[in-house]
């Protein structure tokens, strides 16, 4: 039918005029509930946030925290508080979720307070997610974020009165915050990962027996490991069936619990904001955000356990957890077991074979592996063949841990029904796992390929040649078959030695997983180009020289080169590069190869860009906290050194020349040319042939001839300490006639009568006038009076009364 142009023109007209009039009325609405939702108090009955709307948010007075809707993942959003100032990168350190397991919707959800007074999230306008289930008559309900970080919905009497219907403190997520109450009705559960919100598997709470601890609740297993569970509740200061089962930490840094769990962050303090949280590897954590460079990041502070894969299920079942100098933790399989999920070391490992039985059976040897719990039966004063029989004859053993007993002077044999939360002991213990024979023999056979640089033998083709006439005799044939032989043996000969040469066999080969370090043999050819024919010189010491170089891979690298002179030169070298496949630490300095050819020894490090501690301490760049951290660090490393290292590691030299500095001035102690290494069983003081060490440095037991042990690192360590503090360089100021302890007795008895003269007089406090007074940055006094006081108790004569380095660790996490 046709219409007139007039007639369609102003129908056209009347639709935009509706549609605009509609499409007004539609966003009034929703401008109009924006604006009214939030009053200057909280969010009032009646009213809502809006997942749509950013500015629907609650804030603190003060400004710290913000309440609002958190995106969790593609059109996922979680109602959650959180830090109003970022750090860490521009990304929100999120302190609670009220539906972190069930993300909402990104159109049309919203949170509301009811005017029952109930509190609702709603998915997309029409689902109820979570609740409080409160309810209140009066018409004065209102939900504030408090300036502690709590979120509290409080209903007023009208007679000024307000009473508590609900509080986030009370329903915490992963994170404490200062002095939000910790009770036996609440729990601390990790996230699953860091962009993953939802509940995790671990879990701190309260137990029955009234003891704080940490839960491992994973896909197919529930353990608890912390408090450490091999020793009882007392033996590790806590007391078991409480009344109150309270916890929580102050602003100041200290937590304190109805359990006797106390302690103090590093930090202890009036100042930065503190948070504690349980993260997603299982441990707890005390933070604190700090500025760095500019830069606001949350620092650990303090941590339930410093030994990260004592924590249960990290790797997953059927793995073995080491620290690698690379990235830290390393998770690896157990050899015959294939990860579950590349992305997710939490499912472990499963086998790579059918299910062997008895006689298809044999074992492999893990040394220095063991596997927390799981154990069918323990068997005591038993052989190894014994233990072997009992596992092949039980269908539901998966291996067994052979050991020593020292108490007993028997060997023991535990039964495993599960290869769970692996990792490596210092102990001398064995673990077999059992697999099929095919596989064992293939271990075995990878194992000898791995230790073994044997040449194959050279395969002799003979020359055969046919002759039309026959002119042999008996003496010709007998010279040439001589002849024949001793060229063979040449060449037999000639082929070993260029194999020996060139492929030394490895003794040190691991027998159950590769190395994490990426340490490599370089050919002097390499470093003698990477180095620019050793042009550039960037340190010296009485046995080597240390260059700069660029390596193929464009990697900056420190190259070491020895003068080996004569038989000690070479002990030296040999000292440091079986100890750098025993070192693994953050605060030991990285190396990445050697090269042995003729008289040729060198080897390569990390290059460390600000040099040496003593290069610093003399033109004097580093503030009060840098040498603070420096002290830290330098500690940690050498606890690694005594004791996490699967053999004692003496380092003999600490000094502030090897004590090297990276980019942030993290401290990374290097050179163990002089160190000493001892196995778990003890030390063998014998063993020492001869006085190592710096003299300024070098502790009393080197002189006196008394007993060595891991205290002569500690005095060492305890001169340096001073060295930062004080100014006075002991190498630069030596003047006595009778050599080193002089020098040191002078500058340990200084600090000490400076704080006997300022005992009981009227300064403050004696650090003015031991600190140097050049070295900018401001310090706390308690701090550097504690510091000093340690320093001094690592310098004691009597190496009994001087504390071990993981002990000086300890002191620093409470100072």
């Amino acid at each position: 039918m046709d219409v007139p142009l007039h007639v369609f023109l102003l129908t056209l007209v009347t639709l935009s005029l509706l549609l605009s009039s509609s499409s007004s009325s539609s966003l009034s609405p929703s401008s109009s509930s924006s604006s009214s939702s939030l009053s200057s108090y909280g969010l009032t009955q009646g009213s809502s946030l809006s997942v749509e709307n950013k500015d629907d948010v609650l804030v603190s007075s003060n400004g710290l925290f913000t309440a609002g809707f958190h995106q969790v993942g593609e059109n996922a959003y979680g109602f959650a508080i959180w830090f109003s100032e970022h750090a860490t990168y521009g990304t929100r350190t999120i302190v609670w979720m009220a539906n972190r397991d069930a993300p909402v919707n990104g159109k049309h959800s919203k949170l509301c307070l009811q005017e029952d007074g109930n509190l609702v999230l709603m998915d997309a306008g029409k689902y109820v997610i979570w609740s409080t289930h409160t309810k209140s008559t009066s018409h004065l309900a209102m939900l504030q974020l408090r300036n502690t970080g709590n979120l509290v919905l409080d209903v007023d009497d009208g007679g000024g009165q307000s009473t508590t219907l609900w509080q986030s403190f009370d329903y915490p997520t992963d994170t404490l915050l200062p002095n939000q109450l910790f009770t036996k009705s609440t729990q601390l559960v990790s996230s699953r990962s860091s962009t993953n919100y939802s509940s995790g598997f671990y879990k701190l709470f309260f137990d029955n027996d009234s003891i704080l601890r940490l839960l491992y609740n994973g896909l197919d297993a529930t353990t608890v490991f912390w408090p450490d569970p091999v020793l009882r509740s007392w033996e590790v200061g806590r007391f078991q069936y409480q009344y109150n089962h309270k916890a929580s930490l102050d602003s100041h840094g200290e937590f304190n619990s109805s359990d006797g769990l106390n302690f103090k962050s590093a930090d202890f303090g009036k100042g930065p904001q503190r948070i504690m949280k349980i993260d997603i590897d299982g441990n707890v954590r005390v933070y604190s955000l700090v500025v760095h460079k500019r830069r606001m990041r949350w620092e650990v502070q303090w941590q339930a356990l410093s030994q990260s894969c004592k924590i249960h299920g990290i790797c997953g079942p059927n793995s073995v957890c080491s620290i690698s100098q690379d990235s830290g933790r390393k998770c690896s399989c157990v050899y015959g077991y294939k990860r579950v999920k590349l992305e997710d070391w939490s499912y472990g490992c499963e086998p790579d074979f059918h299910v062997c039985i008895q006689d298809d059976c044999d074992f492999i040897e893990l040394h220095q592996v063991d596997f927390y719990g799981y154990d069918i039966r323990f068997i005591h004063h038993v052989t190894l063949d014994a233990c072997k029989k009992n596992c092949l004859h039980d269908d539901a053993c998966m291996g067994f841990q052979f050991g020593w007993k020292e108490d007993t002077w028997a060997y023991y044999c535990f039964i495993k029904s599960s290869l769970r939360n692996g990792f490596q002991v210092e102990l001398n213990v064995k673990m077999h796992i059992k697999l099929p024979k095919k596989l064992v023999s293939s271990y075995h056979e990878k194992i000898i390929t791995q230790s073994n640089f044997s040449c194959a033998r050279p395969m002799l083709t003979p020359i055969i040649r046919s002759y039309k006439e026959k002119h042999d005799t008996e003496a010709f044939r007998y010279m040439l078959t001589f002849g024949c032989g001793i060229g063979c043996i040449e060449i037999i000969c000639i082929m070993i030695f260029w194999c020996y040469s060139s492929k030394r066999p490895s003794t040190n080969e691991q027998s159950y997983f590769p190395a994490a370090i990426g340490f490599r043999k370089f050919t002097y050819r390499e470093l003698k180009k990477a180095s620019c024919n050793f042009s550039q010189e960037i340190g010296r010491g009485g046995a080597c020289i240390v260059y700069k170089g660029k390596l193929s891979d464009n990697r900056i690298a420190a190259i070491k080169k020895l003068k080996i002179t004569n038989h000690q030169g070479e002990a030296e070298f040999q000292a440091e590069i079986n100890t750098i496949g025993r070192v693994n630490h953050m605060n030991l300095i990285e190396t990445w190869g050697y090269c042995i050819e003729g008289k040729h020894r060198l080897v390569v490090y990390e290059y460390m860009e600000n040099g040496s501690l003593a290069e610093n301490l003399e033109t004097g760049k580093l503030d009060w906290a840098t040498r603070l951290d420096i002290a830290k660090g330098t500690a940690k490393g050498l606890a690694y050194l005594h004791e996490e290292c699967l053999e004692w590691v003496l380092h003999c030299d600490v000094k502030p020349h090897n004590i090297l500095l990276d980019a942030n001035y993290n401290p990374k102690v290097a050179d163990f040319g002089l160190s000493k290494l001892f196995n778990r069983g003890g030390f063998d003081h014998s063993s020492f042939s001869m006085i190592r060490g710096t003299r300024g440095y070098m502790a009393p037991e080197w002189v006196f001839n008394l007993p060595v042990t891991s205290k002569v690192d500690v005095y060492s360590y305890g001169m340096v300490i001073l060295e930062m503090i004080t100014g006075r360089n002991l190498v630069g100021k030596r003047q006595a006639s009778n050599g080193n302890e002089e020098v040191e007795l002078a500058l340990v008895e200084w600090v000490r009568d400076k704080i006997q003269t300022f005992n009981g007089s009227h300064m403050a406090s004696w650090v003015e006038e031991i600190v140097d007074p050049s070295v900018s940055g401001k310090y706390d006094i308690t701090t550097m009076e504690n510091l000093v006081r340690i320093a001094l108790q690592c310098v004691e004569e009597d190496s009994k009364a001087r504390p071990s380095m993981s002990q000086v660790v300890n002191i620093f996490l409470h100072v």
